[in-house]
């Protein structure tokens, strides 16, 4: 009796302590289900997880999870693969090095390195620096960009080389690209979207397109040491756009030139315009004391000077500046020889006035007979010393030989020999670059009428056309050429027409030009092309030997405010300047002037000669 009563009173008890805690448990649970339902389900999603990650199918359509524990990844930094998946702006650049393309040999130089964004690869194993781009470039593409009017075989275009040596500038913003040379030890910052390595540790340097070109032992004996850094940017669009810095002389030695001589293989230097730059002459009016007076129109007292700020722009490249020292180089131990009439002389005492400024020690310069004056004489010779070279003009104003004719009567009869080329040939038919030049002397009385005056053998011409007498008096001389000229030692050119610009009559008959400050600026007011050029041409095109045509006759017919005209003569009062307008001169040039754009375009014909023959040399 006593054990039942104890067993109800434990039942009795125990029972109602577990129906009470049972509904206490019931309450609380009541109370907080929606906490206790996250916990479970957060539980039941990573045990999940961790079951899949460990345990991925083949054909698994979740290549995340699969990819989060992947050997592949085993060179990334932790959790790298997780945040390129959730963070897929977080692109890196790759640099990867490709083989240089089978390209011109001389107008362009492939780029041996590439740089391009890659949103699937690992980074290369060569890869020396990387660097992060925003969202904002992120589809950047870093392929060469062509200038305006640049061909497909060209490099790149040269910029502009207004500045000093050894001077800075700070070029506009720009983004498509462009990496110019800076100076040796100096950082260049890249544009966006462009990865740049050291050139110490990938053996490149950049180019202004943007691309990379292999650095050759040339580039390093010249002191071209170029660094670049990849650099990091922000994805605001404010920061889209870097500064870059360039060498303001691109006629220093190194790859940016050697790009630009690329580019002007192709280009045809005489298609273009005139255009300002405040940073020409070449040389200080009045600094050259080897100007003919002629042609010495400052110290004539002429009062504009704007004539002297133009440089020629050819429409398909832009003409490096003529570095004199650059030049004296590659003239180093030669001779340059001029043969032709007084426009030639213009020429020939521009380039000595280029040169010379250049020397430090001027008494180490100077004219071989010590002449002062170069009018009169049949030949001149300025020697630069410690260059042992010399720069010469040889008078031959027809290129065949002025001639005298004994009559019956004692006298002597003047005629022009077309069957003789002139007479001081055999003093420069060794020279390494001559510049031949006619054209003027054909427009004279004698020349023009041809009446008893052109002569072959013993014959003389009752009439012979001016024309004709020209293509005979040319092929007299591209015979001589062709057989007294080495083409593997010499470098032959041939200067066009230069075009006069008389205006109310000729050089005899009241011509005037005084009034012109300013080039014509609308072809339709240029003359035709002279038919005396045309017959030149062909004459060119028939000759073994290759000779180079500088075709100014377009480029100098802009050009009418660029004559001497009054200012020929120094001291003259402006009544003796009236007095002498029927004899102005309105075919020679000013100097500084004109003929200083025709020795720049010697100067980039000098350049692209000496990339060629560089090339021939590496050439099995």
């Amino acid at each position: 009796m006593a054990d039942t009563k104890a067993s109800k009173h434990l039942s009795s008890t125990n029972g109602g302590n577990i129906i009470t805690d049972i509904k206490n448990l019931s309450s609380l649970l009541k109370t907080r289900r929606t906490v206790t339902f996250a916990y479970g389900f957060m539980f039941a999603f990573f045990a999940f997880t961790i079951f899949v990650a460990f345990s991925p199918s083949p054909n698994s359509s979740s290549p995340w999870f699969a990819n989060i524990f992947s050997s592949s990844a085993s060179t990334a930094s932790p959790g790298s693969s997780i945040s390129s998946y959730l963070l897929p702006n977080n692109t890196p650049i790759t640099t990867t090095t490709t083989p240089p393309e089978q390209g011109h040999d001389i107008s362009s130089l492939p780029s041996q390195n590439t740089t391009r964004i890659n949103n699937t690869s690992s980074p290369s194993p060569n890869s020396k620096a990387e660097a992060k781009v925003p969202p904002s470039v992120k589809n950047l593409t870093q392929s060469t960009v062509l200038q305006p009017n640049q061909t497909a075989n060209s490099s790149i275009v040269i910029k502009e080389p207004n500045f000093a040596n050894n001077q800075t500038q700070t070029a506009p913003n720009s983004n498509k690209g462009q990496v110019v040379k800076p100076k040796p030890n100096q950082t260049t910052v890249a544009v966006p979207g462009t990865a740049q390595l050291a050139s110490n540790q990938s053996g490149s340097v950049p180019t202004k397109s943007g691309s990379f070109v292999k650095k050759t032992s040339g580039d390093q004996e010249k002191g071209d040491a170029v660094k670049s850094v990849a650099s990091t940017f922000t994805a605001s669009p404010s920061n889209k756009q870097s500064t870059v810095t360039k060498q303001s002389n691109e006629t220093n030695s190194g790859v940016g030139v050697k790009q630009g001589i690329d580019d002007l293989v192709n280009c045809n230097f005489f298609d273009g315009k005139w255009v300002k730059d405040d940073s020409y002459p070449l040389y200080k009016p009045g600094s050259c004391s080897l100007i003919d007076e002629q042609f010495n129109c400052i110290l004539n007292g002429r009062p504009d000077k704007d004539y002297q700020k133009y440089k020629w722009k050819p429409k398909g490249c832009t003409l490096p500046r003529l570095n004199p020292g650059r030049m004296l180089d590659m003239l180093r131990g030669k001779r340059l020889v001029f043969v032709g009439d007084s426009l030639n002389r213009n020429m020939w005492e521009s380039l000595v006035c280029i040169l010379k400024g250049s020397v430090k020690d001027q008494s180490k310069v100077y004219e071989v007979n010590g002449r002062v004056h170069f009018r009169g004489e049949a030949s001149y010779s300025f020697a630069f010393e410690d260059y042992n070279c010399t720069i010469e003009f040889f008078v031959s104003p027809f290129l065949v030989q002025e001639w005298e004719l004994p009559e019956k009567d004692g006298s002597k009869k003047e005629t022009l020999r077309l069957d003789l080329v002139g007479r001081s040939s055999g003093q420069y038919e060794g020279a390494d670059i001559v510049v031949f030049n006619t054209g003027h002397w054909w427009t004279h009385d004698k020349t023009s009428k041809g009446k008893d005056y052109y002569q072959e053998g013993s014959h003389v011409y009752d009439e012979l056309n001016v024309l004709e007498a020209f293509r005979k008096a040319l092929t007299t001389w591209a015979r001589w050429v062709d057989a007294s000229i080495n083409p593997t030692k010499s470098l032959v050119f041939f200067r066009g027409y230069s075009a006069s610009h008389f205006s109310g009559g000729q050089w005899n008959s009241g011509g005037q030009c005084d009034s012109e400050v300013e080039p014509i600026k609308n072809v339709t007011y240029l003359r035709e092309y002279p038919s005396k050029m045309l017959v030149l041409e062909k004459v060119l095109r028939n000759m073994k030997t290759h000779v180079k045509y500088l075709n100014v006759t377009q480029m100098t017919d802009f050009r009418k405010d660029g004559h001497p005209s009054v200012y020929r003569k120094k001291n003259l009062s402006p009544e003796e300047r009236k007095s002498t307008l029927q004899f102005q001169d309105c075919s020679h040039w000013c100097l500084p002037g004109v003929p200083d754009a025709w020795n720049e375009i010697l100067y980039a014909e000098l350049l692209v000669n000496e990339k060629q023959q560089q090339q021939t040399k590496k050439r099995p």
